[in-house]
């Protein structure tokens, strides 16, 4: 997988990425790269918010992260959504978050994690 192709930014918040989000699925899985997102099947359907809420619920464990640590702060009625994962560090630790984050998507995306 060439983790450079993934949208991951650092912000004064924290860091942001990009997802995918495919709803109504037979299962919660990571099912790989989706241009620059990380593209996630949801059990959940589109409505009333069902599929934002399981799509943070399921990347906090994916991610081995409290759920109030993510936030979407775009795409709530689109299938692509830039997550936030808020932290209060200085630019040396985001950077290190980033690579981090990197690192776990290489992972997750390898192992086409389920839940």
């Amino acid at each position: 997988m060439q983790n450079n192709s993934l949208f991951l930014q650092e912000n004064p918040q924290g860091v942001i990425f990009k997802v995918f989000v495919q709803p109504k699925s037979s299962k919660n899985m990571i099912t790989g790269i989706y241009g620059d997102a990380i593209k996630i099947k949801l059990t959940a359907p589109p409505i009333d918010g069902a599929a934002n809420k399981m799509c943070i619920k399921f990347l906090a464990k994916c991610l081995k992260v409290p759920k109030t640590s993510l936030e979407i702060i775009s795409g709530h009625t689109s299938r692509t959504k830039y997550v936030l994962y808020k932290q209060k560090h200085n630019n040396k630790d985001r950077l290190e978050d980033v690579e981090r984050f990197k690192k776990e998507f290489e992972q997750l995306l390898n192992a086409k994690k389920t839940a």
